[in-house]
């Protein structure tokens, strides 16, 4: 702005007062999912289009509204299945790849696989020591730049890069994945470089801290989020028991004994209450939780090849696809027979006794 006489101008210095905001290089050190641009709302306007328009009425907007919704989950559901019913390729030996391979959905983990295998192009030398940290220069095999220092902390296996993608996407970049297992010989992933929103257990994990009215915090111990989370279940609950006076009268069973196991509770004290004191015996409950848990540790078997030699990709001729012809029999004039073998004439011994008689009636005549 000085260079080129611009000190003046209100709009440039309104924008390069908030250049922390817009500018990459004050961004990198703060967490954005990956997200510099406009993309990810491009990206949502995209596929809501393919759903909705402007043109379209209110009550068929939240009809396809809800199907957009539907698909959006399936889709992520179908990812979730995939990751948890089949084995991620490696492509490196070190055991760090497994374990994240095991930590990580397949799409975050392709992100980090990428980083770990194009980690070994690079070479790291130390340049630097300062206390119990040490600097290392991180560059291309072969090339001088570009240069990238990593801070690698002792004792904690904790590095620092000059590029801030940890910072900024949440994934640890191949810098530092270059100094830990070249260096630090490290065969584990650290527990500091896995964010848990990239983790497969990421929609699991319970929210410690809710903000409501005038700065109150509900935490997770607090009775009115305990109670916020019961009321949700029972309302699952209650839908369900009044479809049919069965399932109600079943509902009405289990919330007597339920209520009653809570009476015994309070009576005799949370800590001297027992898992064993309840009768499970005649709890369907407990059994479906159990059949649950089965069936989701049973996965679908790996995949054999077929035994024996493959089968031909060889182009064939046309003339090799052509239909034959089926033979047919000329005095009967049907498919797939011979004269010996006619059903209309019981084949050719039966026409032979067949002209005998003719021959000999007309003779007698």
């Amino acid at each position: 702005m000085t260079k080129y006489g611009l000190v003046g101008n209100y709009w440039l210095e309104n924008l390069y007062n908030r250049r922390h905001k817009w500018v990459p290089a004050y961004l990198r050190t703060t967490f954005c999912a990956g997200m510099s641009t406009t993309q990810r709302s491009e990206s949502m306007n995209k596929f809501f289009k393919d759903y909705v328009c402007s043109s379209m009425m209110v009550s068929d907007f939240v009809h396809q509204y809800e199907k957009t919704l539907d698909a959006r989950y399936f889709k992520k559901k179908e990812k979730d299945v995939r990751t948890k019913s089949t084995k991620a390729v490696l492509k490196t030996y070190w055991s760090i790849e497994e374990e994240a391979a095991s930590i990580y959905p397949r799409k975050s983990f392709k992100i980090f696989q990428d980083e770990l295998f194009n980690s070994q192009q690079y070479k790291a030398s130390k340049v630097q020591k300062e206390g119990e940290s040490k600097i290392y220069a991180v560059a291309p095999n072969g090339k001088e730049k570009p240069i990238y220092y990593v801070t690698l902390e002792s004792g904690e296996a904790k590095a620092i890069c000059t590029c801030h993608m940890f910072e900024f996407l949440g994934i640890v970049c191949r810098h530092i994945l270059c100094v830990l297992t070249k260096k630090s010989k490290l065969d584990v992933l650290p527990y500091h470089y896995v964010v848990e929103r990239w983790t497969i257990n990421a929609k699991s994990r319970v929210i410690l801290e809710i903000p409501v009215f005038e700065g109150y915090v509900v935490t997770q111990e607090d009775p009115i989020m305990r109670k916020n989370k019961l009321m949700m279940q029972f309302y699952d609950i209650a839908d369900l028991g009044s479809q049919s006076s069965f399932k109600m009268n079943h509902l009405s069973l289990a919330l007597e004994k339920v209520h009653r196991e809570l009476l015994l509770m309070e009576n005799i004290g949370e800590k001297n209450f027992e898992v064993g004191d309840m009768s499970h015996n005649d709890s369907p409950i407990l059994r479906s939780q159990v059949i649950s848990n089965v069936s989701q540790t049973i996965q679908n078997p790996q995949h054999v090849p077929t035994k024996g030699r493959p089968k031909s990709l060889r182009a064939k001729n046309p003339k090799e696809t052509q239909s034959v012809k089926k033979r047919h029999y000329s005095i009967c004039k049907i498919e797939g027979h011979t004269k010996n073998n006619c059903p209309l004439f019981g084949g050719i011994g039966n026409i032979n006794d067949n002209i005998s008689q003719r021959l000999d009636i007309e003779e007698q005549n």
